[in-house]
């Protein structure tokens, strides 16, 4: 059996703050929003397939900032076909005016990550 991660779920300070930071960057996608019991839940699919989540819990653990040293979650990787595609990933950062570190140059792809508003890493990725 061929298996691959059919959606990602983060959770969130905010998720209507996330969610909006999520289709500024990566376009308008189809939202479903559910109220469940004791959280808040946004869906979102963009036309590639590509589905994210995002839950806001009613009880929350304290103020906490997402932390990659934590066991857990470390980033969101994204495919990209192309050093030229990450650098137009960016571009766009940069003109959004979100958060990035300089394009990476590592032996086995280029990358360029940004954090979303909670601090989770996004990273936009080509294999060499």
């Amino acid at each position: 059996m061929d298996l691959v991660i059919h959606h990602l779920t983060l959770t969130v300070s905010n998720a209507d703050t996330s969610a909006n930071w999520y289709q500024e960057l990566l376009g308008k996608a189809s939202v479903i929003s559910r109220q469940l019991e004791g959280a808040k839940r946004i869906r979102m699919q963009w036309d590639s397939g590509l589905v994210i989540g995002v839950t806001e819990f009613d009880s929350k653990a304290g103020s906490q900032v997402f932390s990659h040293l934590n066991v857990g979650l470390d980033h969101i990787g994204l495919q990209c076909e192309s050093l030229e595609e990450i650098q137009i990933w960016s571009e766009k950062l940069k003109r959004l005016g979100f958060e990035h570190g300089p394009i990476e140059d590592a032996p086995y792809g280029w990358a360029v990550t940004a954090r979303d508003p909670d601090n989770i890493p996004v990273e936009f990725y080509c294999p060499k």
